[in-house]
């Protein structure tokens, strides 16, 4: 039987799951309280779940200020990676940001995150730069990587 899959934009009642989610995929994960601002205190902020048979198993999110769309996060539980998930979900935040304005859309991800390098590039985004010791956990680099919406 194939599983079906759903996006919804993001709500209180998911924080907990969100957070769950958060916490197996970064090593500096957010705290719950810093989604419940981004749901509720930044108007700039439009975070998106990947729900299948019912259970979030992913989400990502975004700011869009005024033409340009900054991915915050992009996250998938570790028993469904690999099933494609993670470029539906990024297809959608395109969307919803391409619909809500967006002209281009950024984000950063370690540069030996060869995986989501690959994924990102494969949506078409182009290498912009290196942000020097990025990440305070390691002090690893971040590629910062563009594409025209």
């Amino acid at each position: 039987m194939e599983n079906t899959f759903s996006f919804r934009f993001m709500q209180e009642k998911d924080i907990e799951q969100v957070h769950r989610i958060e916490e197996l995929s970064f090593s500096i994960p957010w705290s719950k309280e810093a989604f419940y601002n981004e749901l509720f205190e930044n108007k700039f902020a439009v975070y998106i779940v990947l729900e299948m048979d019912g259970k979030i198993v992913g989400y990502c999110g975004v700011w869009i200020v005024i033409d340009e769309a900054h991915v915050t996060n992009v996250a998938i539980l570790p028993e469904y990676r690999g099933m494609k998930l993670g470029e539906a979900l990024m297809m959608c935040l395109m969307n919803v940001a391409r619909e809500k304005g967006a002209k281009t859309m950024t984000l950063e991800a370690r540069v030996s995150n060869h995986i989501a390098l690959s994924l990102y590039r494969k949506m078409g985004f182009q290498d912009g730069g290196i942000r020097k010791n990025y990440y305070t956990d390691n002090q690893e680099d971040a590629l910062v990587m563009w594409v025209n919406l």
